[in-house]
């Protein structure tokens, strides 16, 4: 896809979501059901992925760990919103290699000390970009990068939670 096209793929969008703002609203939704043991299963779209604890929890290291499908929902994110932005911006990328790195301390998942918080302290998402792109243009992409993709805006500025029950 060149920038022409992604620009006419998403004109009617936008100018639809400028139009009536409530249409742009779309709630997200994953599905998940226990499984064997301590586990997940989690309907992809795709495929059902069985998440499991992690092996520094106690896990047998067969199941997705959480964590790292966080992390990838980062690159996965990142990496079509950089590719949507480069293409937008007609930088042209020969490849790029994207990493997402989160630094975990289990003591406090597993309630070995109450001053380590439980989740991902640092987070780190590296790229390795192959273009002749100038200085000044990778950090116009790196920017818009990080400014449209949702995962990693989802991230820096949490959203509020809240959790539902119902019972049977």
């Amino acid at each position: 896809m060149n920038a022409d096209e992604l620009r006419a793929t998403q004109a009617p969008l936008k100018d639809r979501y400028r139009a009536q703002p409530e249409t742009a609203l779309v709630t997200l939704r994953a599905h998940g059901r226990l499984g064997d043991g301590v586990s997940c299963k989690l309907e992809t779209g795709k495929a059902i992925v069985t998440a499991g604890l992690h092996p520094a929890t106690g896990g047998n290291g067969l199941g997705a760990c959480s964590g790292d499908m966080l992390l990838e929902a980062l690159v996965a994110c990142a990496g079509v919103t950089l590719n949507a932005v480069a293409t937008a911006l007609g930088i042209p990328l020969r490849d790029a290699t994207l990493v997402a790195e989160g630094d975990l301390d289990f003591r406090g998942t597993l309630g070995v000390s109450k001053e380590i918080p439980v989740g991902l302290q640092r987070i780190r998402l590296k790229l390795q970009l192959d273009t002749d792109a100038d200085e000044e243009q990778i950090k116009t992409l790196v920017r818009l990068t990080e400014r449209y993709c949702v995962v990693f805006q989802t991230l820096v500025h949490p959203p509020e939670m809240s959790t539902e029950v119902s019972s049977k």
